[in-house]
């Protein structure tokens, strides 16, 4: 791949993408022969072409006459005498046109043929294992924008993105299927019949319809069957809405809800969806068994007991099922066909048996359409502790066969089709054959039968039931006892029916149908889910086999659950459990399509409109009430273990990115939020340091942005500011590659920061760029956070003006400035083995066990304050693989402390020196400190100065203080002699260290002495020494004040001293600051803006 250039195809193009030399200055004859024929020999050396033109031509189409694109009626015979009136001209601006001199024909022919500029095409936009065609990539903006002498494609492909292994395996996946001849259903046989209407002609239809009839009458029977058609149509309705918005692949309700709302609400959902359908096959599975018991039981043939005879054939049922499934879809759908066919004639016959009344049947309740018998079971008449809520939890599994065709959308021909036609339409087929079969069966089967032709009425004043009108007399069934009648006998469609055999093939079928239907749809949504990898120890059932990608380890899996739950034999405890699963899901997928339009996205544009964001919350909040009315205790067990699974997939978090419309709403509410905030003036209550951090590469400075984030982590903005200096023109497509890079490596450090960076000229100019345009609205920053530049006195002295420079440019722009010193320093980027910034899908070689990755870089000499210097050979961190080897020693304790901020700090002190009033940032970072675990242990010392006659006053006016701005401390010190001389030894070091930056002038004419210093800004003038000398000893005394007192702290946090500018030079300032910070524990120097950030009013 690395040595060949990459090409779109198109059609039976072998390849369409191109690069041909034009020549542009040659004669008119030489023009022609070089696009005539694509044979001709190349011209000489001395006129190739100033201007390489890159075309996307058919060249199946188009023909090898159009390869550098001429019009397509130009003749491709060079012998045609039409052919010398197509020329090419080259023009001052650098273009080429191509003409046509005896016709304005060209301007008739297609649009786009002669330009590498590609026209809108749907290959754009697949992905890249698409299924449905293969994927084009349109000419990158570089090609378009570029220089014409920069080759297009140097970086690779054109988009600047190299496929990833797994991309290039899908592909090759895809394109195997796409030429294995995969089998796709369309929306009747995929989803109407084959999938939906027999999935809801379940086992309730034949088996339990009748006896919930009789238990709740027809009234109540209609409307738990209408509830349950409301809350299937309206979750039929978000379903169409969400599989209109965008190709759907397998996968089902879990593919639905996790493109949806993301894989948090979509992998507990799954689970949970795969799980009910897996016991949905044991349900069904039940249901035919208990048929086929009760037809053995007629004839006295039971193996065992009734309870054990229907696990015995519920299990060989399985069995046999899962032989079909495994042997492929094909041989699924044309067994679910026949079961289609059995099906439908079962309940023609059932009506057709309801209209032929016949005598021998009247003492088993079988009357034929009578008003008496409506108007009787009319009414509910509840038995055994049953009750409403009851029956429309057995009776509400029915109804779930809804998403059956959505369970295999990735089998679907067209599945934005084929859902919302299928599903819907089959909701209203079935809705209405439920209505029917409740109000047939209750208008001429009575409740109780004896099933004795000699009951018949005797005493006509006590016989009251509608039977009695119609010559028998069932009241002694009220003791109990009886076997016939709508509620004590399941099979009684059978004794309605023409050909009651015909009715247990129906209710064969039936069952037969959706456990074939749910043990194809359990599979298949668990390997969906599976393939997403979200539960990394299910990723074996991912792998499929055959031309159809066959879930064999899933269908066995779904066998096991099936089997487990067959063992209870019970269809009335098995009916309940999965109905809260189902309501779950169907709750999820409401909630879906309320959140996608809540959101507003623009990429929420369903094809299906016949939705309401409203009446799907509604459905949402409707199948939640149902899951606590048909079991409270199931349905909050059903919520726990969905928040159990999001807990755990938000812990986790998969490595997907489905533009979700949770991304969405998070967006709208912070483009909201921020909007809102812009209205609202700015109150100290409310203030919050919001940082930018100059840390160059987030790896290069762990130290700096560690101690910062745990300040403003959940409290304030942190942006990690890079500041990137050039001396050629970026790279800007690298930039963005590299930007990414780093902020997942924050993100994967935990660390709440943005990354941005900027190219300059040098540090002050990107600062100056950064403190100006990084934020929006009042989520901007207000501090400028920099590590102190530890090298300075051996570098170049101008970098060291820039450095000074950028700390006053943060004063003007009202920012507050604070700077960190370790003494090791903090840049440990030019040490091998430290973290690594490094993309997503570069991984090492395998089976290097010693190898490590590492970011080197060249240590500046402003290597602690200033990014990494971009030069020509380097503009971005370079990423080596390497043996590990040895650490010097230094380098060992600069990587140890560069992480001394991660860990917990233990007992200690965090030592404030507020010695000027900066408005109280210099008090408020060390509380914030405090605030986090890792510093929880450390205790606040404040030093302030003070007179030696006045420190018990000033001691207890500063408590008072700190008192009001409720900010714990453990004890104040005040420095009586802080004016005091330093030690000679002392001043003495602090001459040497500014020797060499002294401008001297008394030992050179002032002339000379003056263009000094405009040339060298940073030089020290003797008025200036003299003027300052007092603050020069102050700093020298604090520091002895600092290792006398703070040795043994954690962290020093200390009020910076103030350069006045233009008349404190660079170098004076920046020896007060490495005097102030020399040789003591890690130090922080803080100078707020003088705007107050602390208050202790209310």
């Amino acid at each position: 791949m690395s040595g060949q250039k990459p090409s779109l195809r198109s059609g039976g193009s072998p390849q369409s993408r191109f690069q041909v030399d034009v020549v542009t200055e040659t004669s008119s004859t030489t023009s022609t022969s070089t696009t005539t024929s694509t044979d001709a020999p190349k011209p000489p050396e001395e006129s190739k072409a100033r201007l390489r033109v890159v075309g996307f031509l058919d060249a199946g189409e188009l023909g090898s006459a159009m390869d550098i694109g001429l019009p397509p009626d130009v003749s491709r015979d060079p012998d045609t005498g039409r052919s010398d009136s197509v020329s090419l001209h080259s023009t001052g601006t650098g273009h080429t046109h191509v003409s046509d001199t005896h016709s304005n024909t060209y301007y008739m022919r297609t649009f786009g043929h002669n330009t590498i500029d590609a026209v809108p095409n749907i290959d754009f936009y697949r992905h890249t294992a698409a299924t449905l065609g293969e994927k084009l990539i349109r000419p990158s903006l570089s090609e378009l924008h570029d220089e014409l002498d920069k080759d297009p494609f140097e970086d690779g492909l054109a988009n600047g993105e190299e496929p990833s292994a797994a991309e290039e395996a899908a592909a090759a996946l895809a394109a195997k299927e796409a030429k294995g001849g995969t089998i796709k259903f369309g929306w009747v046989k995929g989803v109407l019949c084959v999938r939906c209407m027999l999935n809801i002609w379940g086992v309730m239809l034949f088996i339990r319809m009748s006896w919930i009839v009789g238990q709740a009458g027809i009234g109540l029977t209609i409307a738990i069957i209408l509830m349950a058609t409301v809350v299937t149509t309206i979750t039929g309705l978000s379903t169409s809405a969400i599989a209109t918005n965008g190709f759907v692949r397998g996968g089902g309700a879990y593919y639905l809800i996790s493109r949806s709302l993301g894989p948090e609400f979509g992998g507990s959902i799954g689970l949970i969806f795969a799980f009910a359908n897996a016991v949905a096959v044991a349900m069904y599975v039940v249901g035919f068994a208990e048929t086929v018991v009760e037809m053995l039981s007629d004839v006295d043939a039971l193996m065992t007991d009734e309870l054990n005879d229907i696990r015995i054939v519920g299990t060989l049922t399985v069995i046999l099922l899962l032989g079909i499934s495994v042997a492929g879809m094909e041989w699924e759908a044309k067994a679910q066909i026949v079961l289609l066919v059995i099906l439908l004639a079962a309940i023609a016959n059932y009506f057709i048996g309801s209209f032929i009344s016949i005598e021998s049947k009247e003492p088993k309740g079988f009357f034929g359409y009578h008003s008496a018998i409506f108007l009787e079971n009319l009414g509910p008449d509840f038995r055994d502790e049953e009750t409403f809520f009851s029956m429309f939890a057995i009776f509400f599994p029915a109804a779930t066969g809804i998403l059956a065709g959505a369970n295999i959308s990735g089998d679907l021909t067209d599945p934005q089709s084929a859902i919302p036609k299928g599903t819907l339409l089959a909701i209203l087929i079935t809705g209405i054959t439920y209505v029917a079969i409740t109000i047939s069966a209750g208008s001429c089967i009575v409740r109780d039968a004896t099933g004795d032709h000699n009951d018949t009425v005797s005493d006509t004043v006590n016989c009251t039931d509608a039977a009695c009108t119609l010559g028998y007399d069932f009241s002694i069934c009220k003791e109990g006892g009886c076997q016939y009648g709508l509620i004590n006998d399941f099979q009684v469609m059978g004794l309605v029916s023409g050909f009651s055999p015909l009715i247990s093939a129906g209710i064969f079928s039936a069952t037969l149908s959706s456990a074939l239907a749910s043990l194809v749809s359990a599979p298949k949504v668990f390997q969906a889910l599976c393939k997403d990898n979200i539960y990394p120890g299910l990723g074996v059932f991912a792998k499929g086999y055959g031309k159809n990608n066959e879930p064999l380890r899933g269908y066995v899996l779904t066998f096991c659950i099936g089997l487990a739950f067959i063992l209870i034999a019970e269809l009335n405890i098995i009916a309940p459990i999965i109905s809260n699963f189902f309501l779950a899901s169907y709750a999820l997928i409401n909630f879906s399509v309320f959140h996608a339009s809540l959101a507003n996205s623009p990429g929420w544009r369903p094809s299906f409109k016949y939705y309401n964001m409203w009446v799907s919350l509604a459905g949402a909040i409707l199948c939640c009430v149902v899951m606590f009315v048909i079991n409270w205790w199931a349905a909050l067990v059903t919520l726990l273990i969905v928040l159990a699974l999001y807990i755990y997939v938000s812990y986790k978090k998969p490595d997907v990115n489905w533009g979700s419309s949770t991304q969405a709403l998070i967006y709208n509410q912070a483009l909201t939020h921020c909007l809102n905030l812009t209205g609202v003036e700015d109150h100290v209550k409310n203030f919050r340091p919001q940082c930018l951090v100059l840390a160059g590469y987030p790896n290069a400075r762990p130290a700096l942005l560690q101690l910062v984030n745990s300040f403003t982590k959940n409290v304030g903005l942190m942006v990690c500011a890079h500041v990137r200096t050039v001396t050629r023109r970026p790279n800007l497509k690298e930039l963005s590659q590299e930007h990414a890079r780093c902020q997942r490596w924050l993100n994967k450090k935990r660390i709440k920061s943005f990354y941005t960076h900027v190219f300059s000229d040098n540090l002050r100019h990107g600062a100056q760029f950064l403190m100006q345009a990084v934020g929006l609205g009042r989520l901007k920053p207000n501090t400028l956070v920099m590590g102190f530049k530890n090298n300075w006195s051996d570098g170049d002295m101008r970098d060291v003006e820039i450095y000074i420079n950028t700390i006053h440019d943060a004063f003007d722009l009202q920012f507050g400035v604070v700077i960190l010193r370790l003494q090791d320093g903090l840049d440990v980027s030019h040490i091998q083995g430290q973290d690594e910034i490094i993309s997503s899908n570069e991984k090492p070689p395998v089976g290097a066990k010693d190898v490590v990755v590492s970011v080197i870089l060249t240590k500046d000499s402003d290597s602690d304050s200033c990014p990494s210097k971009t030069t020509s050979s380097q503009s971005s961190p370079l990423i080596m693989r390497e043996t590990k080897s040895p650490l010097s020693l230094t380098d060992q304790r600069l990587l140890e402390n560069s992480q001394q901020f991660k860990k917990k700090q233990g007992k200690g002190t965090i030592d404030v020196w507020w010695l000027f009033d900066d408005g109280g940032l210099t008090l408020l970072i060390p509380f914030l400190l405090t605030n986090r675990s890792k510093w929880g242990d450390c205790r606040i010392r404040v030093f302030i100065g003070g007179k030696i006659n006045r420190i018990d006053h000033d001691r207890r006016a500063m408590a008072t203080l700190l008192s009001r701005f409720r900010i714990d401390f453990s004890d104040i010190h005040v420095l009586g002699d802080i004016n005091t001389k330093p030690k000679k030894h002392n001043k003495l070091s602090f001459k040497e260290l500014m020797e060499p930056f002294r401008l001297k002038e008394d030992d050179m004419e002032q002339e000379a002495a003056e263009r000094l210093k405009a040339q060298e800004p940073w030089r020290i003038t003797d008025n200036e020494l003299e003027l300052y000398r007092a603050k020069n000893n102050r700093q020298i005394r604090l520091n002895e004040l600092l290792k006398e007192h703070s040795s043994a702290a954690k962290l020093i946090v200390m009020s910076m001293p103030l350069a006045r500018k233009g008349t404190v030079s660079s170098a004076l300032y920046m020896c007060w600051l490495e005097t102030l910070s020399k040789d003591v524990p890690p130090l922080l120097l803080v100078r707020g803006n003088h705007q107050s950030v602390l208050t202790f009013y209310s």
